[in-house]
């Protein structure tokens, strides 16, 4: 063993820079895999499972895909509005526990305005046994024109208690579009990792009054988020709402329409995950490459090995290892590839929806990916070994003319 060592310790020294770059080229296949795999995983993972404490939305009649992005996770349109007749029925209807209002139509800058009542804020767990709570500040007076700021956008913003903005309207930041009204900013939330963080909270009345919004919606609202008091009851609001009714759209259950939408892109993530096992056989083959073109380079070397004594399976084992080293190199340097790219796609996952990834938390492709790399870096190292096997040695120490 100390014999192989040497050897493969030489040949990388010698061989450095064709060494490092070929560990680089794993490295970049390596990180794209693992971050593809896991981003992939912590994505379908994380967006079944955020609701914010709801169980169903209630809209216009429309997409329950549409519907639930808007109300839930804050993007696409709404679909339309439903009438306080219809809001207060939901409310008061014995199968449900918790009717939350929200209005939209408005932003501060590209970010979201949304209307809602204090309740979401004292009565809602969006994750059993944790309530939004603010770090600092003070709820809004539903009947005054204030508002509390979620964490992530509070610092995009640079917005802290006691600072005044005037809301844009639509959902597209446009300067022409300024309100006249004058918010007050009273609270921030404290974190939680939900698409809350990234959303302007006002009374609901304050946006469904503001002006330049049509004083004939005054009263309407864009969505109701519900809490039941059993999964039966949400089977039974879907029947009457989605197949007796046709006027608004009953989404349930949450986590598995988000689920629908990953199967429907389900096919882009095969994509990026054939992509990433393509440059990981390319990267590898790479390995083969560099080790068999030095070889006319080592043949001498490797003679003068025979003559001192090596067997010819020393060397054998002498380049698959070396072919698995430069993997093991490689993939140590994959780590902080993929930290790289995942951090990059996290932050723009977090821009967008107000989630954060748990993309640093371990995930199985981190073992198996590094494995399966130096295994097929060392496969690859088989045919340069076997030409190794092969040498001469009375040929190759003969004196070069």
């Amino acid at each position: 063993m100390t014999t192989l060592a040497l050897i493969v310790a030489r040949s990388l020294r010698q061989h450095a820079l064709s060494t490092f770059i070929t560990a680089l080229s794993v490295a970049l296949a390596g990180g794209l895999l693992m971050s593809v795999w896991v981003v992939k995983t912590q994505s379908q993972t994380t967006f079944t499972q955020v609701n914010t404490g709801f169980d169903a939305v209630l809209g216009a009649r429309g997409s329950k895909l549409q519907l639930v992005l808007n109300a839930i996770f804050h993007l696409e349109a709404s679909p339309g509005n439903v009438a306080a007749a219809d809001y207060e029925f939901i409310k008061n209807h014995p199968a449900v526990k918790l009717a939350i209002p929200i209005a939209v139509g408005d932003n501060l800058r590209g970010y979201r305005i949304v209307g809602t009542v204090p309740e979401l804020f004292t009565d809602v767990e969006y994750v059993p046994g944790r309530k939004f709570t603010l770090s600092a500040g003070k709820p809004f007076d539903p009947a005054a024109k204030e508002a509390v700021l979620g964490d992530f956008v509070a610092g995009k913003l640079g917005l802290k208690v006691g600072d005044t903005f005037h809301p844009f309207h639509g959902l597209i930041f446009d300067e022409k579009n300024q309100h006249a009204e004058t918010y007050t900013v009273t609270g921030v939330l404290a974190p939680s990792n939900t698409p809350a963080d990234k959303v302007i909270w006002i009374p609901l009345h304050g946006l469904q009054t503001m002006s330049g919004h049509d004083p004939r919606a005054a009263t309407d609202v864009s969505a109701v988020l519900i809490q039941l008091k059993s999964p039966t009851a949400g089977f039974m609001l879907d029947m009457m709402y989605n197949k007796q009714g046709n006027r608004l759209t009953f989404a349930y259950p949450i986590g598995a329409i988000m689920a629908e939408l990953f199967q429907k892109i389900g096919w882009f993530d095969k994509v990026l995950t054939l992509v990433a096992y393509l440059v990981a056989f390319v990267s590898a083959t790479g390995v083969l490459v560099a080790i068999y073109n030095s070889m006319a380079a080592r043949r001498r070397d490797i003679a003068i090995l025979r003559a001192l004594g090596a067997g010819r399976l020393t060397l054998f084992g002498a380049i698959v290892i070396e072919a698995a080293v430069i993997g093991a190199l490689g993939m140590a340097g994959a780590f902080a590839v993929y930290a790289v790219i995942v951090t990059a796609v996290a932050t723009v996952i977090r821009a967008q929806t107000g989630v954060l990834l748990e993309t640093f938390t371990y995930n199985p492709v981190m073992l198996w990916s590094t494995l399966g790399m130096i295994v097929l870096c060392a496969l690859c190292g088989l045919l340069p070994a076997w030409k190794a096997y092969r040498t001469d040695i009375a040929e190759n120490l003969a004196p070069e003319s």
